[in-house]
């Protein structure tokens, strides 16, 4: 199995970098767990893509007003047990 190598801010020397990280951090965490998601883990050093990756999943998954959420939330549940994905 690949390894992506992950940072915690608290590993970044850059004060600025570290505030971001830290925002996104806060952003993609888990409501329940408390843990940010290691889809998100995997964009630590890449701040850039973890911003465009929330807000792809946020624009997907509130971004349809003909759909509602919970509608929404099945598909992309019925889609992950069909790819046998726990995402």
């Amino acid at each position: 199995m690949p390894w992506i190598d992950e940072v915690e801010p608290e590993e970044l020397d850059d004060a600025a970098a570290r505030a971001e990280l830290e925002r996104l951090n806060a952003l993609g965490r888990d409501p329940v767990s408390g843990e940010v998601d290691n889809i998100l883990k995997i964009h630590s050093l890449h701040p850039e893509g973890m911003a465009a990756h929330l807000e792809l999943y946020r624009t997907a998954m509130a971004g349809t007003k003909t759909l509602r959420k919970v509608n929404r939330e099945m598909i992309a549940l019925t889609v992950s047990q069909l790819n046998a994905c726990h995402y």
